[in-house]
């Protein structure tokens, strides 16, 4: 099996384009011809981790966090950045990451944490703006339901919990082929009337290319008629954070202690305590911070996240519960996502999730 096998699987759970403008996802070294021997899956690639695979004999190594965020000039082992760098082509070894398109994708890192939580009723907490479109295309009656299958599995029609939707209004087209033309029906010269389906579906503004490539290779007209149009919805199946409900109430100390032990924080810290009752929890991993806002307005109980500066704790007492578990505490359990994703589709493909703690905060 190739590496760009499983490369294809994850970039198809969590797509590139779904990373944030700062972020450098995807492949970081190497070369996804090569034959796969097999994949270590870790947090971040430390040249401890690479020595884990060495080991392993493996020759993949998947990262949540990218090794490689800035540009070099050269690569002379200055810094464990570089010296990652030159120990894995040294050794054959191929990079891939999949961060910020993994935080925002449907059943991705967030999602992850609030299964350990035990949160019901998942959603995403800030969906993604101006990602979709609308694709329109006319085709004759009696070839419309091949064309939707074919918009379908190409990614359109994702609603929510739907999949397979689409609007049909049946009305009349008009054409002349002109000389030189092939057509599908109707006479060259003559004005022809054909019943068509006029076929309205939504798609990731991603998919466009594929979607239309799909539409032209199953449209039985020379040259299909189509329009496409951005959509300024909301996505909601992909954003930052998510927010859910807890089954049974819990009181704030409960619920806290029970993060800390879930999560194994060696430190947690959290805004004054109420006395509210938590029910629904809103979190982000990593460095959610920057969601807190529509944690307030989603009127969560409590928000948990990897990092909160100084100042934010100010002035959310009566609003909310604020709780900071550590970066990589909140995103410790990404590689359990990978391995259900690549064991899944390849069952007999050796894996193994990265032994090595690479949380560089200690506490004392």
């Amino acid at each position: 099996m190739k590496i760009k096998e499983i490369v294809c699987a994850l970039e198809q759970f969590a797509p590139l384009p779904l990373q944030d403008g700062f972020d450098n996802a995807g492949l970081q070294i190497g070369l996804t011809d090569a034959e796969a021997a097999g994949a270590l899956l870790c947090l971040d690639v430390t040249e401890s981790v690479l020595d884990e695979a060495i080991a392993l004999g493996y020759n993949l190594v998947i990262s949540h966090h990218p090794l490689i965020f800035k540009r070099y000039k050269s690569i002379t082992g200055k810094d464990y950045v570089e010296r990652c760098i030159l120990k894995a082509i040294k050794n054959d070894i191929i990079i891939y990451s999949a961060h910020t398109n993994l935080d925002n994708a449907q059943g991705g890192v967030n999602f992850k944490i609030g299964e350990k939580i035990g949160l019901k009723n998942l959603r995403i907490l800030e969906p993604k703006e101006n990602y979709l479109t609308k694709l329109v295309t006319f085709v004759p009656c009696t070839q419309a339901n091949a064309v939707r299958q074919v918009l379908f599995t190409a990614g359109c029609g994702n609603i929510g919990n739907y999949d397979s939707c689409s609007y049909n209004l049946e009305g009349e087209g008009t054409f002349r082929a002109k000389e030189g033309a092939n057509p599908f029906c109707g006479t060259i010269g003559e004005l022809h009337q054909e019943g068509e389906v006029r076929i309205e579906t939504i798609l990731p503004s991603f998919k466009k290319s594929e979607v239309i490539k799909a539409l032209l290779a199953v449209h039985p007209y020379e040259e299909p008629s189509f329009d496409l149009y951005p959509l300024q919805n909301d996505w909601m199946q992909a954003g930052s954070g998510v927010i859910g409900e807890l089954e049974n109430p819990e009181t704030e100390f409960e619920f806290l202690n029970r993060i800390k032990k879930i999560f194994e924080v060696g430190c947690l810290r959290h805004n004054k305590l109420t006395g509210r009752e938590v029910k629904k929890v809103a979190l982000c991993g990593g460095a959610g911070a920057f969601l807190l806002p529509q944690a307030i307005r989603s009127e969560a109980n409590v928000f948990i996240t990897g990092e909160i500066k100084y100042h934010d704790y100010f002035g959310h007492e009566g609003d909310i519960l604020m709780a900071e578990i550590g970066h990589y505490e909140s995103e410790q359990y990404t590689k359990e996502i990978f391995y259900s994703i690549i064991r899944d589709l390849f069952p007999n493909f050796a894996l193994q999730l990265s032994k090595i703690n690479t949380n560089p905060i200690k506490y004392l």
